[in-house]
């Protein structure tokens, strides 16, 4: 080979042969990455879906356990004896409406009433909280 001739082979190789070939990605790269992006994105959204519906699910059973405390606080705070029965009302918790159910019933000790409250969804489908507590007789 002649000293010309390998400066130009030279040449050739240093340059693309079709400089507009060569620019940007390909369609099935972007299409790749793209997906790859949608992919991602719907499992950030579902994420952060469930991650909404666990905060409301956690607010409302935090609030039905307000409730709950707030029927066994009120029987300690009037410290009256309360009768063996069933009792149900309703309460209202940072503007949620809800049904409760308590049930007295009498324990081995005659000084002692157990007072379970259950809390339940503004139509009485769902049970939202449950908790026990006891009542003692007052002394005369």
């Amino acid at each position: 080979m002649s000293p010309a001739n390998s400066a130009a082979s030279t040449q050739d190789r240093a340059r693309p042969r079709d400089a507009a070939h060569m620019q940007g990605f390909t369609l099935l790269e972007t299409l790749v990455a793209l997906a790859i992006v949608a992919i991602a994105l719907v499992s950030a959204l579902r994420a952060m879906g469930a991650t909404a519906q666990s905060t409301a699910a956690l607010r409302e059973h935090t609030l039905a356990s307000w409730v709950a405390q707030n029927r066994l606080a009120m029987h300690r705070a009037t410290a009256a004896w309360p009768a063996i029965g069933e009792y149900r009302g309703e309460a209202e918790q940072a503007r949620v409406k809800m049904r409760w159910e308590e049930r007295v019933s009498g324990t081995p000790n005659a000084l002692f009433r157990r007072i379970d409250v259950r809390v339940l969804d503004a139509r009485g489908e769902r049970t939202l909280a449950t908790l026990s507590g006891f009542a003692v007789r007052p002394l005369r």
